[in-house]
């Protein structure tokens, strides 16, 4: 097998597994382990993977996130019943944010549904899908392209939004510790924080999975959010937190 061919299947079996095993990757592509440490290493710098003691994963961590192309290919259930939730509480006429990442690309992509409505959003996947949609008034941010996030960042991004004003935001988390969100890129961050303050409501999109985890950068309190999707209960601890702050959580169900 061909090292390219190796490394995608390594990323094949992360996508899956989500972790792999330094011992098991060796044995299975008949490598020596020192072949598949480079390869790690290759895949960490191109910011695919997180290497970890014995091995490596795709989940997140303080300082890391996989990449875009990595987190489209996971949970595709879960992100599909969030998006029928959000929708709901969109209103033809809307104008609508929505921000970087691999479950808000579903959403914006699905926005057509909802239309007559206006989008903005820095979310390269969502300029991609709705920028010949009908009756949707595409605002699309510019900024610094980050392939990593998909997304555009940085002093344009968060100046548009400063003159722009939206009905509803939508905003996605990869890490939610105790009452707060947080996220382990500071440049998503201020995007996402711009979204809030040019927006009447802000909603939060979390995966379950993702509460009781941290990152390097605070986000904001849940309590600056107007409600929280999740795609099934967060652990007894975590709800319970969100239920004595009064904060509106919905669990995503299966659509009819």
């Amino acid at each position: 097998m061909k090292r390219e061919e190796r490394r995608q299947a390594i990323m094949d079996l992360l996508v899956a597994a989500r972790a792999v095993d330094l011992d098991d990757l060796a044995a299975r592509f008949a490598v020596s382990k020192m072949t598949i440490h480079r390869d790690l290493d290759d895949l960490e710098q191109a910011g695919l993977l997180r290497k970890v003691r014995g091995g490596a994963t795709i989940e997140a961590g303080t300082q890391f996130e996989s990449d875009f192309r990595i987190r489209a290919l996971q949970d595709g259930e879960a992100k599909i019943r969030m998006a029928h939730a959000a929708r709901a509480l969109i209103e033809p006429g809307m104008t609508v944010m929505v921000n970087d990442g691999s479950m808000a690309a579903l959403l914006g992509a699905s926005l057509t549904e909802c239309a007559p409505l206006s989008v903005i959003t820095n979310n390269a996947a969502v300029i991609e899908r709705l920028k010949d949609a009908p009756r949707v008034t595409l605002i699309a941010l510019g900024g610094i392209y980050s392939a990593k996030f998909n997304g555009f960042f940085g002093m344009v991004t968060e100046s548009a939004l400063a003159g722009l004003h939206a009905d509803l935001a939508f905003i996605s988390t990869p890490a939610v510790a105790g009452l707060r969100a947080f996220h382990m890129d500071d440049n998503a961050v201020r995007a996402k924080r711009a979204m809030m303050h040019a927006a009447e409501r802000s909603v939060l999109l979390v995966n379950h999975a993702r509460f009781g985890r941290s990152a390097l950068h605070a986000l904001a309190d849940l309590t600056e959010f107007d409600a929280i999707i999740t795609d099934a209960p967060p652990a007894p601890e975590d709800r319970a937190a969100i239920d004595r702050a009064g904060i509106a959580l919905t669990i995503a169900e299966d659509p009819a």
